[in-house]
């Protein structure tokens, strides 16, 4: 069963295994001229913007449900940033955008992305909203499929992608950054942005 291999991967990159090269290969991401904007739903059908988590960091990541390992890997990792963080981690909004609408209901995507943590905010949409939402982020992504073949793979950008509280774009991490280091970075970047009072 996929819960049964998802189990078996993340156990293996928390306890540090090698994992093997990925079926797809993820396509160069670029950050130069990123929009952050997006018209998604959540699992519930309940439609989401960028503008929802106004005064929250926000940690993007686009991928699908049967991606075989660059996507769990993310998910493994953007969890073991949420631990890290501690505390802090209420100021972050971890999300997945599927680059799959037409398998990745959201229904789905919850029940993927709560395996790795329930703060994982898993959003869907039809494929035109995916589509501009992808443009925006500069995330590419094409449906890869072997001659007679019914499954299909989708190759796509890979990494994540820092938004500020205020909306904009903040910086993008590159696939296979260590855990380590964007904890490190979001620690500085959540310092450099006190939190607002809460309101009474």
């Amino acid at each position: 069963m996929r819960r049964t291999g998802l189990a078996l991967l993340a156990a293996a990159l928390l306890a540090g295994a090698a994992v093997a090269q990925p079926a797809h290969s993820p396509l160069e991401e670029e950050s130069v001229g990123i929009n952050p904007r997006y018209l998604l739903q959540d699992p519930r059908g309940r439609s989401v913007t960028n503008e929802d988590f106004r005064g929250r960091f926000q940690l993007i990541a686009f991928g699908y449900t049967y991606c075989p390992d660059v996507c769990p890997t993310t998910l493994v990792e953007m969890a073991a940033l949420l631990k890290q963080l501690g505390d802090q981690a209420e100021r972050l909004q971890p999300i997945f955008i599927t680059v799959d609408p037409e398998r990745d209901s959201g229904k789905v995507l919850q029940t993927y992305t709560e395996f790795f943590d329930p703060r994982i905010l898993g959003l869907t949409g039809s494929p035109a909203l995916v589509r501009r939402a992808a443009d925006n982020f500069k995330i590419r992504y094409a449906k890869v499929r072997e001659p007679g073949a019914e499954n299909y793979a989708v190759d796509h950008s890979a990494g994540m992608i820092l938004l500020g509280p205020d909306g904009a774009f903040i910086k993008k991490f590159a696939f296979a950054t260590p855990v380590d280091d964007i904890a490190a970075q979001l620690r500085e970047v959540l310092a450099a942005h006190p939190a607002a009072p809460a309101r009474r």
